[in-house]
């Protein structure tokens, strides 16, 4: 039996991937696109927008259109999803073909809606699918969808983190937060304007948070520059793992909790599965250094990163994509 062609696309808050059969990974870039202040016109999409984000330009208006995990411009994110498959020359012939787009497994109905209305960029199209990324990111860490094996994903994203126990592609127990990366970036920014008056943008944030994690490595403490909040000049500062770890524990610690709250509730039949086959954490919050080890430590359970995490949810997408694999409970439109 052969594959099905078509695309995947794995719309997230920080990053998007867009996949297409017999090409593998076409796209893998920051969501976020560029609008002329004065004509309203598209001047750039991806990493060439948000290399701006934060820059105050004069005359370009970046926007990063998911938040949460979820579409919250609608018409920026249609154009953006338009803008990258016409980069990727995805978009000619695309309505005969099936296209699978994954979000947070407790989306809402209206959420959705309007991922579908955004997929009307597709047109003209013959469906969509929609997968809740868990299911998706169990598919990408190597679990078989169809044996109804158990399996413990946790996927840390930019804007939300999914918590789910599985049975094959049957979710059985879930949790969705509305946190993730991003909350941890923004708190270590608040944490080294409070400590050192100095003002961080977004990516030295993010390095600080990377490099030092919870603070249980050998590096102690990191140069990072910013803009000082009374002169209003740049200056260099070190900020220690300490101050970096008690930033972002509040994000830590509900996930960690969560993890914790759906171990006690998972069925006798699935413990056997879930115990051997190990807690799996996806997505880029899964590389903060000391958080598998956190998490093990405190469920009593062993946990691994998996192979290339920030491209997991996009590889399940594409296993199911390619197999025709129909999702229980998804949407098709």
């Amino acid at each position: 039996m052969g594959l099905r062609s078509g695309v995947a696309i794995d719309l997230g808050t920080v990053n998007t991937l867009v996949y297409a059969t017999g090409r593998g990974i076409v796209i893998d870039e920051p969501s976020a696109i560029g609008i002329d202040r004065s004509t309203g016109a598209i001047t750039a999409v991806g990493q060439a927008a948000d290399s701006l984000t934060g820059k105050e330009t004069q005359h370009v208006e970046v926007l990063h259109p998911l938040r949460d995990g979820v579409i919250a411009d609608l018409n920026a994110t249609a154009a953006m999803i338009q803008a990258f498959l016409a980069r990727a020359r995805v978009a000619r012939g695309l309505g005969r073909k099936p296209c699978v787009i994954c979000l947070p497994g407790e989306a809402t109905t209206v959420e959705r809606q309007s991922v579908l209305a955004a997929a009307e960029a597709l047109r003209p199209r013959r469906s969509i699918q929609l997968i809740d990324e868990p299911v998706a990111a169990a598919a990408g860490a190597g679990f078989d969808l169809e044996a109804g094996v158990g399996a413990f994903i946790v996927d840390i994203g930019g804007g939300t983190t999914e918590i789910a126990v599985l049975a094959g592609g049957h979710v059985v127990r879930a949790r969705s937060l509305r946190t993730g990366g991003n909350a941890m970036d923004e708190a270590i920014t608040r944490a080294v304007r409070s400590e050192f008056g100095l003002l961080l943008g977004r990516d030295a944030a993010r390095s600080l948070k990377m490099t030092l994690g919870l603070g249980d490595g050998t590096i102690s403490q990191v140069e990072t520059v910013g803009v000082d909040s009374a002169r209003r000049t740049p200056r260099v500062e070190r900020v220690s793992a300490d101050l970096v770890a008690a930033a972002v524990e509040p994000t830590v610690r509900a996930i960690v909790g969560s993890v914790t709250e759906l171990l006690a509730d998972i069925p006798p039949n699935l413990a056997e599965d879930v115990f051997r086959g190990k807690i799996r954490l996806a997505g880029g919050g899964a590389m903060l250094p000391g958080l598998a080890y956190r998490i093990e430590a405190e469920a009593d359970i062993a946990t691994m990163v998996v192979d290339d995490p920030l491209r997991c949810v996009i590889r399940g997408a594409a296993y199911i994509l390619e197999h025709g694999y129909e999702v229980p409970g998804t949407g098709v439109a």
